[in-house]
């Protein structure tokens, strides 16, 4: 188990091949389906849109938000690329998760707001700490499931 945190650059010296297919599947489109935890334990889900910045993946959003309420609470998260359509789903399905981590101040607080540029207002800032990452595609007659966690070589299965 990991018990360190696990930046998008560790996932991508691991794997690179599979890190660039799921970051291909996130960079095609920019609303994505972020679910957390509320209160209760049910899932609750939100549109989000990433930065993947500086060997990080950043999830913003407005302050006071359910989804940042949620994630200050409990950060663990998942986070579901955005399907599009059919035609742009050669490259499969791709989701990450893990737990974020709150970005409040100091040089990599200040970086993001230099790199993405003056927001609207205020936000909340988290960064993603990877606990897996997956795609899933079709390959022929076969359904294909990659999976990456921390400490260990990517898994393929496959299923006809």
């Amino acid at each position: 188990m990991n018990t360190g945190t696990t930046s998008w650059a560790d996932f991508r010296t691991a794997e690179p091949a599979l890190a660039d297919a799921v970051r291909r599947r996130f960079e095609e489109h920019t609303h994505h389906v972020l679910a957390t935890l509320r209160r209760d334990g049910s899932p609750r889900v939100s549109g989000l849109e990433i930065t993947f910045l500086g060997g990080e993946v950043y999830l913003g959003m407005m302050p006071g938000s359910w989804k940042a309420k949620d994630l200050l609470r409990d950060p663990r998260f998942s986070l579901h690329a955005n399907p599009g359509t059919v035609e742009s789903m050669a490259d499969g399905d791709a989701r990450i998760s893990g737990r974020a981590v709150e970005v409040t101040a100091g040089a990599e607080f200040d970086r993001f707001r230099e790199a993405a540029g003056p927001p609207p207002g205020e936000f909340h800032l988290f960064r993603a700490d990877l606990g897996e990452a997956v795609r899933t595609r079709v390959d022929g007659a076969e359904l294909v499931v990659e999976s990456w966690r921390p400490g260990a070589p990517a898994t393929t299965r496959r299923r006809s």
